[in-house]
């Protein structure tokens, strides 16, 4: 029997990038508490990158409805990877600084994308939807690979962001790479496979 090479990463390189996040996320979320541009420029600053990580989760959601449109018979393995993202994007748009009533609790695939907190995270998602659902591949496998690929540069992209996050997002943030550098592996392990 030939051996043939993974390409999935090892349980060890996950540990290890988890630490990492969790590392990144304990210096990003240190302060001296003093400063008076902490006030001037902490909160556009925070506000700009939340709207930025809402619209990369919304984004990242169309991918996965796009997925589950083309291979239906992957909806069941992929729901509640979807559904993680969505409350992913629920929680980074409720703890910004402008707040929604009850949409966070609806994670239903069409109400999530007309809940959004502001105008303008909705309509670049909107606009975005059509280019990622003629990028799913044709085979299934091809397409949780592509899934993954999305999963795993978004997590990194937020682990990048976590250097400029103030204290409380840059948690978050880390919380939600982790996350997506999970989901990245379990979109490329074998269903029912033990760990």
């Amino acid at each position: 029997m030939p051996w043939t090479q993974t390409l999935r990463p090892s349980r060890r390189s996950l540990l290890a990038g988890a630490a990492g996040v969790a590392g990144a996320a304990l210096l990003g979320g240190c302060s001296d508490g003093s400063g008076s541009s902490d006030a001037d420029t902490g909160v556009p600053l925070e506000r700009r990158m939340r709207e930025a990580a809402v619209r990369d989760s919304e984004r990242l959601l169309e991918r996965y409805d796009a997925t589950v449109a083309a291979h239906p018979d992957l909806a069941a393995r992929l729901a509640p990877l979807r559904g993680a993202v969505a409350e992913h994007t629920g929680a980074l748009a409720l703890a910004g600084p402008v707040k929604t009533g009850p949409s966070p609790s609806s994670s239903a695939s069409g109400s999530r994308s007309g809940a959004s907190p502001s105008p303008s995270a909705s309509a670049p998602a909107g606009a975005a939807a059509a280019p990622s659902a003629a990028a799913v591949p044709a085979k299934p496998a091809e397409a949780l690979t592509a899934l993954a690929d999305a999963e795993r540069s978004l997590a990194e992209a937020r682990t990048v962001s976590l250097a400029g996050a103030p204290g409380e997002l840059a948690r978050l943030l880390a919380s939600v790479a982790a996350c997506g550098a999970v989901h990245a592996y379990l979109l490329t392990s074998t269903p029912g496979a033990a760990s």
